[in-house]
């Protein structure tokens, strides 16, 4: 994971520690917190730097700041269509004013001055031509071809925009590992930023394993299953704005699933697999991570998900997530997107959640936390019927989840939840 060549004014990111994410001796079950700390403490950036333009910024995240190019608005200029004159010529009462020929409108600025006491037929967006500070609605207004009338008095600088009254020239935009979206773009165009450094996309590799899985697209026996997890988190590296690379399907065979993963780290940035990740016969990938690897198997005091198996291949991070779609949508979410984004050059993020009321009842008993499937109703916040792992109906069900603490909670109907919306994990 060697970046390119940067910009002297940007530091090169390091590479991870080969005992990155080793636990204290003497930790058993990690409390999610304490996991998403030490996580964080874990990684950082592994990407290099680009330049790309604005039009292609959405989903890219800032490598050094930006400055406005010029303000935005980039002069005075009126907010609606109407007439524009010196607000010192007018006084309480009716006013009666003269209109100069010509007019000003967008993208066609008038030339000349317009005289005290005179008023100019101005359209919304076009600049204030000189002698001109305050506009009056043409609905308020009276016109001749030689004269407007209207009542006042008009209050000064009415109708108007100042140059720079939302952005001024030189200022600071964004930070640098702020992560761009669509509207961004809108913001830098109007600020004449066309060019800037970003960091290169973080390329993350989704693997499945087992012998058990097939590809939908084939006829499966009854003792056969779907893959359902490289599709899904394929799909979610990529809304995230990452390079998603699909290391397709390993079966459970030590020599192919080495070859694999060592694919992967000459392609990628960071590797997703899923399944044969605990302790079984079959569960090669925890084997050869802990063979080869340094392969840290966090056991969190999470439902669903667990365990949480990290290491490194090759000096690439591998994130072995759990075999059931549900806990590895989960766990992904919880602690997949945090650390990736931080490897992509970005903030840590933690989801928003919202306190809202319960329409649901559920007890619960102590040492983990939860998190239920569950969507807006008009009640309140809803849970899916069930809670059982092999589900997968419900992740579709849902708009969220609903985040239960880690102590002991008995949850009536009106109780307040703290409830995560799929938008806060960019979903």
């Amino acid at each position: 994971m060697t970046a390119p060549d940067l910009p002297p004014d940007l530091p090169r990111p390091p590479k991870l520690r080969d005992d990155c994410f080793a636990l204290p001796a003497g930790v058993d079950w990690t409390p999610v917190d304490d996991a998403l700390a030490r996580l964080n403490a874990a990684v950082t950036r592994v990407v290099g730097v680009e330049e790309v333009s604005h039009a292609q910024s959405a989903g890219r995240v800032l490598a050094a700041n930006v400055v406005a190019r010029r303000s935005n608005p980039p002069a005075p200029n009126s907010a609606v269509d109407g007439y524009g004159f010196a607000h010192a010529s007018t006084k309480d009462g009716d006013q009666v004013l003269p209109l100069v020929d010509g007019r000003a409108a967008a993208g066609g600025a008038y030339d000349g001055a317009v005289a005290h006491g005179e008023a100019i037929r101005i359209l919304t967006g076009a600049v204030l031509p000189q002698g001109v500070d305050t506009v009056v609605l043409e609905e308020d207004c009276t016109v001749t071809t030689t004269h407007v009338a209207f009542r006042g008095p008009i209050r000064p600088y009415a109708n108007t925009r100042k140059a720079g009254e939302d952005v001024e020239q030189g200022a600071e935009v964004f930070a640098g590992g702020h992560l761009l979206g669509p509207q961004d773009a809108g913001l830098l165009a109007a600020l004449g930023v066309d060019r800037l450094d970003v960091f290169k996309r973080l390329k993350v590799g989704v693997l499945s394993t087992g012998d058990e899985l097939v590809d939908p697209a084939m006829q499966a026996a009854s003792d056969r299953t779907y893959d359902a997890n490289r599709p899904m988190l394929l799909q979610l590296a990529q809304g995230w704005g990452f390079e998603a690379v699909d290391l397709g399907h390993a079966a459970d065979d030590r020599d192919a699933l080495r070859a694999r993963l060592d694919e992967a780290a000459a392609r990628c940035d960071v590797i997703l697999t899923s399944g044969g990740a605990s302790a079984g016969d079959e569960d090669h990938v925890s084997a050869l991570l802990r063979e080869h690897g340094n392969l840290q198997a966090w056991r969190i005091a999470l439902k669903p998900g667990r365990p949480l198996a990290l290491a490194l291949w090759q000096g690439v991070p591998v994130f072995g997530l759990p075999g059931n779609p549900v806990a590895a949508l989960i766990c992904a979410l919880i602690f997949a997107r945090p650390a990736c984004l931080k490897m992509a050059g970005a903030a840590w993020s933690r989801p928003q959640g919202f306190m809202v009321a319960a329409a649901f009842a559920k007890r619960k008993k102590p040492g983990r936390r939860e998190y239920l499937r569950a969507r807006m109703g008009a009640d309140g916040v809803e849970v899916f019927a069930s809670e059982g792992s092999g589900r997968i109906s419900g992740l579709s069900w849902a708009d969220g989840l609903v985040e239960l603490p880690d102590g002991a909670v008995d949850i009536h109907r009106g109780d307040m939840v703290r409830y995560i919306p799929y938008a806060s994990f960019g979903m």
